[in-house]
């Protein structure tokens, strides 16, 4: 029998397809949920082979339903990504659901739908970040999801997972290389099927993802960013919160496009009677205080937009990021707005005094710790608000088991502190130096916040449009390891040198812990003396 070259690729192809077919098909990356509405959510998961993409579900775990979706490449083998989007769910509503391709299933578990705005249900989410695997410290991850978040909200709420989280933000760096496709099994889903498998996960870009395909492969994120641009940049709703996730590395940062895109959400934003908060996150800090070498001056122009759309709006903001592996929380001075790092869930620390840093007043409290952040979203139609938690896992100094090191809470209506008083100096004569201003005693206005900051400004005229003076303190200023603030009461101030022989005018401003200003004092004057 003579054998033909064509004989011999036939042999090798019935080979091959015999190999595939006797190849047992296995789940890789379990299945994990995304871009979630009230009535649809999609479940994507992973297998080595097979192409079926087959999600049983129903309301209870008889299931009963079945919808199909789609498979595709993700590496060039026989390995597929499948996603099915399953409609005509019901609002707010627990399902319960598995996947299926060829013999492999997984278990049975659970996902709730969001509400309508109008439904008015408060709900939580999580934001953390920069979980890229610590050769050091490789089953950081790991820990930070199942003895840190599962187990802290096992804890502290009654109920199953899908009825304590809503959503998981995450502002980039999932891997240490997003180019190795390895790494998003072993380093990203794997650790964190447990959760990801029962709430939706709604990352963006950091600079460790490179910008791969293999990102944009596994998630799917909402459409209804620029178009040029899918799923860098996007918005979704979560009852009465936007949430808004965008691109802050190179090569997109200076994108006139996104800008101009958030623009028009946060407009859109302003005019939405459903919305009462924005929750913007990217990667990449304005200000950092413990690696200023992390910090990105295009993330000011977005911190500046959201500022101006609290202050139009009365809509409280917040921006989530990463980059610098530590926590910090600050707040805008004139702005109901928040700056907020929720890493590291995983990345090595930059430990306090191991890069360059500093101390900026927009900061609050920073910390070289491990952990995550919890937003706690009250929709009361009366009064909404939102409290932010810092849940410590703690550093290699010291160990922390879900420790909340921080907490701040802003509502939706204003709750202004009364007018403080001027007390010294009015209509005196006073030295040049040290001079030490002195106003009374803060009075909440009927609510039970405390004094929080205070903002004190000398000017030459009286319409303080040539300010010689400002200062802004806040109650507390965590800044390497000790608290700054700890002896002010925030009700003087000491100035620094002035001219002689001039007349002055000052003003003092006070906020509570919330948030809310009052309006400034009545202005005093003074002379320095000749």
């Amino acid at each position: 029998m003579r054998i033909t070259i064509l004989n011999v690729s036939l042999l090798i192809g019935a080979i091959f397809q015999l190999s595939a077919q006797s190849e047992e098909v296995t789940i890789s990356i379990q299945p994990y949920l995304q871009d979630a509405t009230p009535n649809s959510i999609k479940v994507s998961w992973e297998t080595n082979s097979g192409e079926e993409s087959l999600v049983e579900f129903g309301v209870t775990p008889k299931l009963g339903r079945k919808v199909k979706g789609i498979a595709f490449d993700v590496n060039f083998t026989s390995a597929r990504i499948h996603e099915v989007k399953i409609e005509g769910l019901d609002r707010f509503t627990a399902y319960y659901y598995r996947v299926k391709t060829g013999k492999a299933v997984s278990e049975i578990y659970q996902f709730k739908t969001p509400p309508f705005a109008s439904d008015h249900e408060s709900f939580n989410m999580v934001a953390m970040s920069d979980m890229q695997i610590d050769h050091n410290n490789p089953e950081k991850w790991a820990e930070v999801v199942n003895d840190g978040v599962l187990q802290y909200l096992k804890k502290e709420m009654k109920g199953k997972l899908p009825d304590n989280l809503a959503l998981v933000l995450i502002p980039g760096d999932l891997v240490e290389n997003g180019t190795k496709y390895g790494q998003w099994k072993k380093d990203f889903f794997n650790p964190a099927e447990k959760l990801f498998s029962q709430v939706p996960v709604y990352p963006v870009l950091g600079n460790h993802e490179k910008n791969s395909t293999y990102y944009f492969k596994y998630f799917s994120l909402p459409e209804n960013g620029s178009p040029a641009y899918a799923e860098h940049w996007w918005y979704k709703d979560y009852g009465n919160t936007r949430v808004i996730g965008l691109n802050s590395n190179d090569g997109y940062r200076d994108i006139k496009e996104q800008y101009d895109w958030l623009e028009k959400v946060l407009d859109d934003t302003g005019n939405n009677q459903d919305i009462d908060f924005v929750f913007a996150q990217l990667h990449h800090p304005y200000k950092s205080e413990l690696w200023i070498p992390g910090e990105e001056e295009s993330t000011g122009k977005v911190v500046q937009l959201l500022e101006k759309f609290s202050s139009d709006t009365g809509k409280p903001s917040v921006h989530f990021f990463g980059h610098t592996h530590g926590y910090s929380r600050g707040q805008s001075k004139d702005h109901k707005h928040l700056w907020v790092n929720v890493a590291s869930a995983g990345g090595a620390l930059d430990n306090w005094g191991e890069f360059e840093g500093r101390d900026y007043d927009e900061f609050t409290v920073t910390q070289d710790q491990h952990g995550f952040v919890v937003v706690e979203v009250d929709a009361d139609p009366n009064d909404p608000k939102f409290t932010i938690k810092r849940i410590s896992r703690g550093n290699a100094n010291v160990a922390r088991n879900n420790e909340m090191t921080d907490s701040i809470t802003v509502w939706r209506k204003e709750r202004k502190p009364q007018m403080p008083e001027t007390i010294y100096p009015v209509d005196e004569v006073v030295d040049t130096m040290g001079i030490i201003l002195k106003a009374g005693k803060f009075d909440s206005g009927g609510s039970e916040a405390f004094h929080a900051a205070s903002n004190w400004q000398i000017s030459t005229s009286k319409d303080f449009s040539s300010t010689v003076f400002e200062s802004w303190k806040q109650f507390e200023n965590w800044y390497y390891l000790e608290n700054r603030q700890k002896s002010d009461d925030l009700t003087d101030e000491k100035t620094e040198r002035l001219k002689t022989n001039t007349t002055y005018f000052w003003r003092v401003r006070y906020r509570d812990q919330n948030l809310n200003w009052s309006v400034w004092s009545k202005t005093a004057t003074f002379k320095t003396k000749g």
